[in-house]
């Protein structure tokens, strides 16, 4: 299948250009494409609108596990992709609090599911997002989390596992 869009104010690298692009099993496949090679795709005019890359919201929260009456994956993913979204990092702060693999990979599995963007699980910093001891971070990494974060939640100085490390270092 072929998608000509036309005349829309392509979002590039070096600047935003007036312009068509031509996207061909479901891959952009040409900037400012030849009427030739168009041949029978599907027209959209995008006089006076933006056509830009997907975005992706580095911080967004999707709620689930455990908090579904605010936020599912299913909803959360759908939003995004309205406002232009093609990828999402979601919170730890679900219940229970993704810091543990097994969290990190349900996230997964239900995005796989259910969800219509990509979804990068952000596994918690510390355990229960308490800010006193940390996560196995390697085995988040391992199962699929992005990154660590206690969404805005302080992390203690005395951190019970950066203090037994420095113990043993001594």
């Amino acid at each position: 299948m072929k998608i000509l869009i036309q005349n829309g104010d392509l979002v590039l690298p070096d600047g935003i250009k007036k312009g068509d692009l031509l996207i061909e099993d479901g891959k952009i496949s040409a900037l400012g494409a030849s009427p030739e090679r168009c041949g029978d795709a599907r027209v959209v005019d995008a006089t006076g609108l933006l056509v830009s890359p997907g975005l992706i919201d580095l911080h967004s929260h999707l709620r689930e596990p455990g908090f579904e009456y605010k936020e599912t994956i299913a909803t959360g993913t759908r939003s995004a992709a309205k406002g232009g979204f093609t990828s999402v990092c979601c919170m730890a702060n679900t219940k229970p609090v993704n810091d543990t693999a097994a969290v990190t990979e349900l996230i997964k599995l239900k995005a796989e599911r259910e969800g219509v963007v990509r979804v990068y699980p952000i596994g918690a910093a510390t355990k229960g997002m308490k800010g006193e001891e940390l996560t196995e971070m390697g085995e988040l990494k391992e199962s699929g989390a992005v990154a660590v974060s206690d969404d805005g939640k302080s992390i203690a100085a005395g951190c019970r596992y950066m203090s037994d490390v420095q113990t043993r270092a001594n």
